[in-house]
């Protein structure tokens, strides 16, 4: 019995613990940063990928140290992506990352306006710029109409958001489900993109 219970406490201690403890990243994790509009949706569909190891919501670009979701002026809404070099390449997210969002809107994503919810990549390294320049042009390719509007730039900074952001679809899945539908982000890159 003693057993059982201590079983069903460690299960219930890793099931409530924060993102990322109960899988550590490896010693080789690379870091990407990505914005597209709302962080929710970006840290949502990021998640997904095999070989990423963590998604962290925050606010990226900008100056001012500690931006918070109040005041976060020239800021985006981004994500800061830890992924296992060895299960995907960095391009590999890249090419992932350009469907999730309309790259061909350089004022907003979806319902969400304004320079904060606009797109954009940053790199690290030489090797990752050469990578996200490649998968931007063979993403064009595939583009329905419009142009590569969404900037590549050198990583400058980046902060995580409050905690009641991180893995917000994933604690709050009915919330998440109407926001995401009603800012029309799925009907959009079915208009956006050729598959």
């Amino acid at each position: 019995m003693k057993h059982i219970l201590l079983t069903l406490v460690a299960a219930l201690i890793v099931a409530c613990s924060p993102k990322g403890a109960a899988t550590a990243a490896p010693a080789q994790a690379e870091t990407a940063y990505f914005a597209g509009g709302c962080f929710w949706c970006v840290e949502h569909d990021m998640s997904k990928i095999p070989g990423v190891v963590d998604v962290v919501s925050g606010y990226a670009g900008g100056t001012i140290p500690n931006p918070t979701y109040e005041s976060h002026e020239g800021y985006r809404e981004a994500v800061k992506v830890v992924f296992d070099p060895a299960k995907v390449s960095y391009r590999q997210l890249v090419d992932r990352f350009w469907p999730l969002i309309d790259p061909t809107d350089d004022g907003g994503q979806f319902c969400d306006r304004g320079p904060q919810y606009t797109s954009a990549v940053w790199v690290m390294t030489q090797a990752q710029l050469d990578a996200a320049k490649a998968s931007e042009a063979a993403a064009g390719a595939k583009l329905k109409q419009g142009k590569m509007l969404t900037p590549i730039y050198r990583f400058t900074t980046f902060y995580p958001a409050e905690g009641y952001h991180q893995d917000f679809a994933q604690k709050n899945p009915l919330r998440y489900s109407f926001y995401r539908q009603g800012c029309g982000r799925d009907a959009r890159l079915k208009a956006v993109w050729r598959r």
